[in-house]
C-alpha cells in the first residue's frame, strides 16, 4: 500500500494535547479526572496508531509527536517494540513469546500461590480486569522488562524519564494534584483494559485468534477502531479511520478469516462476562516443546 499522509491522525493528536492541557485546569476534580482519563486513553490509542507508521512516513517525526506519554508509566519506545513483536500472529496468546498475552503456562499456573491464582482468575472477568487489571498488567510488564533487560531497553527507559519529568512538571504547575492525576492515569489504563479483555483468544489457527466487535460506539472511537481487531492485524498499516469501511466492504471475508470470533458490541461483552471468566488463565492449548 502506498503511503499517504494521515491528516486525521495529526489533527486528533493536536486536539488531544490541547484537551489534556486544558483539563488540567478544570475544577472540581470529579469532572476533570474522568475527562482526563478518557483523554489519556485516547492518547495511548494514538501512540498505537503512530507506531504503525502514521501520520508521517518518518518514524522520527512520528516519535517526536507522541513521545510525551501522558500515562507516564510505559515508555513509548518500549510499547512500540513489544507491540510490534505482538504482531507476529503465529505467536498470539503464547505465554512466553507474545508480549501482550494474558495467558500463562499450565505448569507455572499449577505452581502459583492460591492468592495469586485468585487474583488472576478475577482479572479474567471483565469487572475484575477493569478494577485490578491495570495493577496486574503493570506488575507483569515490570517483571518482563527486568528479566529481559538489555542495554537497548535500559536506554529506552532512560529516554522516557525526561517525558515523565515534563508531564509531572506541567501537572504540578496546574491546579491538578498529583493524586488526582494518578487517578486519571489509572482510569485510562482501566479503559484500555476493556479493549484488550478478549482481543485475542486461544485457537489452533492463528487467524482465529483476533476478535471483531462490530459496533464499537464511543469505545470504538477511543480505541481508534481497534474493535475491528482482525482487520487491524491483517492490515496493520491501514490508518484507523479506514478500518470500518474496509470491514464493511468485505465483512464475510473477515469473519471467515477469524473463524466467526465476533461480538455485536461492548455492551454484549459486559453482559456476558461482567463477573464470568471467558477464558482460563492457564493457556488451554499451548504445549511446551520437550
Amino acid at each position: 500500500m502506498d503511503y499517504k499522509f494521515s491528516w486525521p491522525t495529526l489533527a486528533l493528536i493536536i486536539v488531544v494535547y490541547v484537551a489534556w492541557g486544558g483539563l488540567l485546569f478544570v475544577d472540581p476534580w470529579w469532572i476533570s479526572v474522568p475527562l482526563l482519563g478518557v483523554t489519556i486513553a485516547l492518547h495511548a490509542s494514538l501512540q498505537h496508531e503512530v507506531l504503525h507508521g502514521h501520520p508521517f512516513k518518518s518514524a522520527r517525526k512520528n516519535m517526536a509527536l507522541i513521545w510525551l506519554s501522558l500515562s507516564i508509566v510505559i515508555p513509548f519506545a518500549r510499547f512500540r517494540d513489544t507491540h510490534l513483536a505482538h504482531h507476529q500472529d503465529a505467536l498470539l496468546t503464547d505465554p512466553y513469546d507474545d508480549p501482550e498475552t494474558n495467558f500463562v503456562d499450565k505448569q507455572v499456573w499449577n505452581n502459583m500461590p492460591r492468592l495469586v491464582q485468585g487474583a488472576l482468575m478475577l482479572n479474567n472477568t471483565l469487572i475484575g480486569r477493569l478494577i485490578i487489571g491495570p495493577v496486574i498488567g503493570l506488575i507483569a510488564f515490570a517483571q518482563s522488562e527486568w528479566r529481559g533487560r538489555t542495554p537497548t531497553t535500559v536506554r529506552q527507559w532512560a529516554g522516557h524519564l525526561p517525558a515523565v519529568g515534563i508531564v509531572l512538571c506541567i501537572v504540578i504547575l496546574s491546579p491538578q494534584s498529583l493524586w488526582t492525576y494518578g487517578f486519571a492515569v489509572y482510569l485510562a489504563l482501566s479503559i484500555l483494559k476493556l479493549r484488550t479483555f478478549l482481543e485475542h483468544q486461544p485457537a489452533e489457527r492463528s487467524s482465529h485468534r483476533s476478535v471483531i466487535i462490530e459496533r464499537g460506539g464511543l469505545f470504538g472511537f477511543l480505541f481508534l477502531n481497534n474493535n475491528l481487531h482482525v482487520v487491524h492485524h491483517m492490515h496493520p498499516k491501514v490508518p484507523w479511520f479506514q478500518l470500518p469501511q474496509l470491514y464493511r466492504s468485505n465483512r464475510a471475508h473477515y469473519l471467515r478469516c477469524n473463524g466467526g470470533y465476533v461480538y455485536p458490541s461492548y455492551g454484549a461483552i459486559m453482559r456476558a462476562y461482567a463477573w464470568r471468566r471467558k477464558d482460563p488463565v492457564a493457556h488451554p492449548l499451548w504445549q511446551k516443546e520437550p
